[in-house]
């Protein structure tokens, strides 16, 4: 009985041993499959100065997120340079995603507790709010100046929302016009189509110009988060890690610097 006792014992312990062996190879799977291929895929957006822009110019990408990029590409690669840099909207982030075309998205992606029922998000690496971007020779002082006038933001952000939530407190009347893309949102407000830019103020700082100037007014504070994919629950893990490391190291306050933000 006694050494039946023990063979069980022994039979019990070892399952337990490999069960936690499989559980360690299937939690290191997710980033080495980024290692394996030696690139890691990041969705970003190529037309929001500071943040992610393709300088026409270079040809090269840059912004603070793009920087936030390589930095996790060299913890993980161990080269900053083996970033693929994907372009991504807010209709196709969320599909690419999902279908594994990409490892993350770090694009000015708003963290909201719907979101995080498709997404994993790493905790805040930048809090910014919702403004207003007007001509210079507009009326618009203030946002009760936009009763009975046209707004532009674009398709599948957090702004229509939440708009729609502030200008129904200012007790104003306004339409909302929906763009595919933040450029065609300024040159909609540049021909007079609308009458303002909503967006993060972070991202209509980069569409400042002599014709247009951005209100002192603002609402909606929201947080950015890099987003992987749901089930990538040991990839978000390793990736919030790393952002709390660079909060404390100061190496986030140094990109954030090195972008004006």
């Amino acid at each position: 009985m006694m050494r039946n006792g023990i063979i069980v014992c022994t039979f019990l312990l070892l399952s337990l041993l490999l069960c936690m062996l499989t559980a360690c190879k299937g939690s290191d799977s997710q980033l080495d499959a980024i290692r394996d291929r030696g690139e890691l895929r990041v969705g970003v957006k190529v037309d929001v100065p500071r943040f992610g822009y393709m300088n026409p110019d270079t040809g090269e990408m840059e912004g603070m997120e793009v920087d936030l990029a390589r930095a996790i590409a060299e913890d993980i690669i161990g080269d900053a340079d083996a970033v693929k840099f994907v372009n991504i909207t807010a209709q196709t982030r969320g599909v690419m995603l999902d279908n594994g075309e990409i490892d993350l998205v770090i694009a000015t992606f708003t963290i909201t507790e719907e979101r995080k029922l498709s997404f994993n998000f790493s905790r805040p690496y930048y809090t910014d709010e919702l403004g207003y971007l007007v001509r210079i020779d507009s009326d618009v002082n203030h946002p009760e100046d936009l009763d009975g006038k046209s707004v532009g933001v674009t398709q599948a952000s957090t702004a229509k929302a939440a708009f729609e939530e502030e200008y129904s407190r200012l007790g104003i009347d306004v339409t909302l016009l929906e763009y595919a893309s933040y450029p065609e949102v300024k040159e909609a407000l540049a021909i007079g189509e609308v009458e303002a830019f909503i967006a993060d103020k972070s991202i209509l700082y980069g569409y400042l110009d002599d014709e247009c100037l951005l209100l002192g007014d603002g609402f909606n504070p929201q947080q950015y988060g890099i987003a992987s994919k749901l089930e990538n629950d040991q990839l978000a893990g390793h990736i919030d890690a790393f952002v709390e490391t660079m909060e404390s190291d100061g190496g986030l306050s140094a990109i954030l610097g090195k972008w004006g933000l």
